[in-house]
C-alpha cells in the first residue's frame, strides 16, 4: 500500500498544533488551578512537569513538523527516479530537489495554486501528478506547451510542424544517443537501435491548461504519447539539482553525479 507522505505530513502537524495550542491555552492552566493555591509560585513548573506523554511529544514535535512542511509544500522537496524513462539526464537511483515555487505556490495535497509566480517552459524537467490516479509522481521533460502543435514520427520531434534541432553523439548499442534542442534547452536523449520508428507515433494539440511531456530516454518511456497531456492543477514543481545517488540499498551511496540537471 502506497503512503501518501504530504497528507500524512499535514495531518501530523495539525493535530500536534492543536494538541499543543490546547494544552498551552486550556490544559496547562487547568493543571495549575488543580495543584491548589498554596502552590501558585510553582503552579507553571508543576503543570509543565505534569504533562501527559502526548502533550509533551506534541509540544516537541510540532515545530519541526511545520518547518518541514512549510519547506517542503512550497520551497524544496526532494524525490527519487524509480525508473529510467529520463535516462541518460536522470538515472535510477538519482535524489533529486525540486523548486515547488517556479510554477506558483500551491497548497499542500490539493495542489491548487494560491500565488502565480510563473509557468512551465519547454525544455523543463517537470515532477507532476500521473493523470491516470492523480497522486503518483511523475517526472518528464516539458515539450508542448498550451496551444502548440506536437508530432513524433521517425524518431523525429516537430514542434508546430518545426523539427527539433538534435545532432548524432554516440552509438551506445542498444541505443543511440542524440544532443536535443527544445526551447533553447540542450540535454541528450535515447533512441533504441534497430527501429525505424518509435513507439508512441502520433500528433497533438496541447489543450489550455496543458502540457506535452516526455521521457528523455524516447523509446522507453510512459508519458503524453500515451495517456495525454498534463494538466496545470496536477503540475508539482520543476527538477533543478541532483544532490546524491544511491542504486540500491546494498550499495553505497555515491556524489559523483551531484549537479543542476539540464
Amino acid at each position: 500500500m502506497d503512503i501518501d507522505f504530504p497528507l500524512v505530513l499535514v495531518v501530523l502537524t495539525f493535530a500536534t498544533g492543536v494538541i499543543w495550542l490546547a494544552d498551552k491555552f486550556f490544559l496547562r492552566k487547568k493543571r495549575a488551578l488543580e495543584a491548589g493555591p498554596e502552590q501558585t509560585a510553582t503552579a507553571d513548573e508543576d503543570a509543565e512537569s505534569q504533562e501527559p506523554w502526548l502533550v509533551d511529544l506534541s509540544r516537541s514535535f510540532f515545530p519541526v513538523l511545520a518547518i518541514v512542511l512549510v519547506l517542503r509544500s512550497f520551497l524544496v522537496e526532494p524525490f527519487q527516479i524509480p525508473s529510467g524513462s529520463m535516462l541518460p539526464t536522470l538515472e535510477v537511483g538519482d535524489f533529486i530537489l525540486v523548486n515547488k515555487y517556479a510554477y506558483g505556490l500551491r497548497l499542500p495535497v490539493a495542489g491548487t495554486k494560491i500565488f502565480e509566480v510563473g509557468d512551465p517552459e519547454r525544455g523543463d524537467v517537470m515532477v507532476f501528478r500521473y493523470p491516470e490516479d492523480g497522486k503518483t509522481n511523475y517526472i518528464k521533460r516539458v515539450i508542448g506547451l498550451p496551444g502548440d502543435r506536437v508530432r513524433y514520427r521517425n524518431k523525429q520531434l516537430f514542434i508546430n510542424d518545426e523539427p527539433v534541432a538534435r545532432e548524432f553523439v554516440a552509438r551506445l548499442p542498444p541505443m543511440e544517443r542524440w544532443r536535443e534542442d527544445v526551447g533553447g534547452v540542450e540535454h541528450d536523449v535515447y533512441l533504441t537501435l534497430g527501429r525505424v520508428a518509435g513507439p508512441g507515433e502520433g500528433e497533438w494539440v496541447v489543450p489550455e491548461g496543458h502540457y506535452f511531456t516526455m521521457g528523455d530516454n524516447r523509446d522507453n518511456s510512459n508519458d503524453s504519447r500515451f495517456w495525454g497531456t498534463v494538466s496545470d492543477d496536477l503540475v508539482v514543481g520543476k527538477a533543478f539539482a541532483i544532490w546524491m545517488h544511491w542504486q540500491s540499498l546494498t550499495s553505497l551511496p555515491s556524489f559523483d553525479r551531484v549537479g543542476s540537471i539540464d
